[in-house]
């Protein structure tokens, strides 16, 4: 229950970015209103936000509502990208300051979170201590393998994936959203940051929140299957993937209760996070 209004939120602030008059948000609220009556009990937070973004899309008439935040987004982290650059070359250990560095980018998101101060945001996670840790078993991991699945979570966010991707050892595939759905990133938001220069990127085929693999292409499935290692970014990826299994590492900022007490960390908490269920 405490999803309904951060959901319906979203609605009107997604409305707002497609420049919706007033008459067209009432009529995108209630839709949404209908959906949240309907939504199943059984249901995740990212599949009912998809369709709530969806009624938005479709009411606006606007396929990306985001488009310019983030376009901003991006040009503000590239502004950083030098200095993010120069804290993991100087840092004792580079692997976990490349990792604190992504999982600080992950504040850049326009679900639960608005207003955020970015650098500050770095400044904490490079200080604080992780909330869960398995950066132990996710070195161990990254031993083992020739390659790495890295699921995106939002425009902006991907420059400092990037610093991640660069400190890895092994090839990447980062893989995007195959359209719009919220400030999620996609092949041109990827590209605008520069990972096609540093990973090989592909789309999953599903304009949908997370990674909701009924959705996703086949081709993008069977890599997905194929993969030894994935990295998940954010809390939509870790909603949706939590018991895909131990190759799975999440990396991200609890940034509200809901997903806190089920991640098992405070809102606020910094986490390195080794999935769970069946290999």
């Amino acid at each position: 229950m405490d999803c309904y209004p951060c959901l319906l939120r979203q609605g009107l602030q997604a409305a707002r970015f497609a420049g919706a008059d007033d008459v067209r948000q009432k009529v995108a609220l209630d839709s949404v209103l209908d959906v949240l009556r309907q939504a199943e009990s059984t249901a995740t937070p990212p599949e009912i936000a998809n369709r709530v973004h969806q009624i938005v899309r479709r009411e606006t008439g606007d396929g990306d509502p985001y488009r310019s935040v983030k376009e901003q987004s991006t040009r503000e982290a590239l502004a950083l990208y030098p200095r993010l650059k120069t804290l993991v070359a100087e840092a004792d250990d580079p692997l976990d300051a490349a990792a604190r560095l992504s999982i600080a980018g992950n504040i850049i998101d326009f679900g639960p979170v608005r207003e955020y101060d970015l650098w500050a945001t770095v400044e904490r996670v490079l200080a604080q201590p992780f909330a869960i840790d398995d950066g132990e078993a996710f070195r161990k991991a990254l031993g083992r393998v020739d390659q790495v699945l890295y699921l995106s979570d939002n425009a902006g966010e991907t420059v400092f994936d990037r610093v991640l991707v660069e400190e890895l050892d092994v090839p990447v595939v980062y893989a995007v959203k195959g359209g719009p759905i919220l400030n999620d990133a996609t092949l041109e938001d990827a590209q605008a940051a520069g990972l096609d220069r540093v990973a090989r990127v592909v789309d999953n085929g599903a304009n949908a929140v997370g990674t909701i693999l009924s959705l996703c292409s086949e081709s993008f499935r069977h890599m997905y299957e194929e993969a030894r290692l994935v990295i998940a970014k954010g809390q939509a990826n870790y909603e949706t993937l939590s018991s895909e299994g131990p190759e799975v590492f999440f990396l991200l900022q609890t940034k509200c209760p809901i997903i806190a007490r089920d991640v098992g960390a405070p809102v606020g908490g910094i986490v390195l996070k080794q999935g769970e269920g069946s290999e």
